[in-house]
């Protein structure tokens, strides 16, 4: 239970949903726009989140999407991460959301709100960063169509009055040959030490690293040394250390030293299975 009482709201779409908001803040309330409730439930207990008014996007219709359009994958942003897996409509993204949390909580953890959420690791958002996808946006001043890795710095940007409708996908990059790996230091379902994701596209490795550092991230500088074939995977991997963000995380799951240790033969483990090709 929360330490605190909120009103429930469930619109029908998303028209409603942006004009409950935007009523809900003329009346000096603190609404929040809800999908799977998990971080709002882990968070609000220890009083790092407080609304007084939640917004449930579940009974939206373009939010609960799953399918192809065309070329496109749309994935809607209330699905589970769970129906994600059980699908495999986008395998490497199935592989990456697998390992977030237990069993019973990915039944819960929507793809919107891994995504969108305070909790920084945000697994799921890294196979879309690697396929380029777009994002549709719905906020006060209409619907918007983005591409993720230009909305997504460190965070997804979302104004005032936001929140993110589907996240779209090319079909080509679902059949992309791909690995997805996470190290974690304690158990099982514990909090992840580091994840990296990778997809392979015309002869290119791409790498998008989550607990690395505290926020997701995909750095075309690092891919570059990462595929100069040139150097071997040692000094690729180590050259491409020059461009990680910084400060590397050091916390209770591991020190920045430890990380740069598993993160160095993660990235060897995956430029061998995926096929980089190691200079001689």
């Amino acid at each position: 239970m929360l330490p605190y009482n909120f009103d429930y709201y469930k619109p029908q779409s998303i028209k409603e949903a942006i004009e409950l908001y935007q009523l809900l803040k003329l009346q000096e309330k603190k609404p929040m726009y809800y999908g799977g409730g998990t971080e709002i439930l882990t968070l609000g207990r220890l009083n790092f989140i407080y609304t007084d008014a939640i917004i449930d996007l579940k009974g939206i219709p373009e939010c609960n999407a799953f399918g192809f359009q065309d070329q496109e994958l749309i994935i809607g942003s209330t699905l589970s991460l769970r129906a994600i897996e059980e699908n495999k409509l986008f395998p490497l993204l199935a592989d990456t959301s697998k390992e977030v949390a237990d069993y019973t909580s990915r039944n819960k953890i929507t793809i919107g709100g891994n995504i969108c959420g305070q909790i920084f690791y945000r697994e799921s958002v890294l196979p879309f960063l690697l396929s380029d996808s777009t994002v549709i946006i719905a906020g006060p001043k209409g619907t918007r169509k983005e591409f993720i890795n230009e909305v997504f710095h460190k965070e997804l940007r979302l104004d005032e009055g936001e929140f993110l409708v589907q996240i779209v996908t090319e079909k080509e990059y679902l059949k992309a040959k791909h690995i997805s790996v996470k190290k974690r230091q304690q158990w099982k379902t514990g909090y992840p030490l580091l994840t990296v994701a990778s997809l392979k596209k015309e002869g290119f490795i791409r790498f998008a690293f989550s607990g690395v550092c505290l926020y997701p991230f995909r750095s075309i500088q690092m891919e570059n040394k990462l595929n100069d074939k040139s150097l071997s995977f040692k000094d690729r991997i180590l050259s491409s250390f020059e461009f990680l963000p910084t400060p590397v995380l050091n916390d209770i799951e591991g020190s920045n030293e430890y990380r740069l240790f598993v993160l160095e033969n993660t990235l060897s483990y995956i430029l061998s299975y995926i096929g980089g090709e190691e200079h001689e």
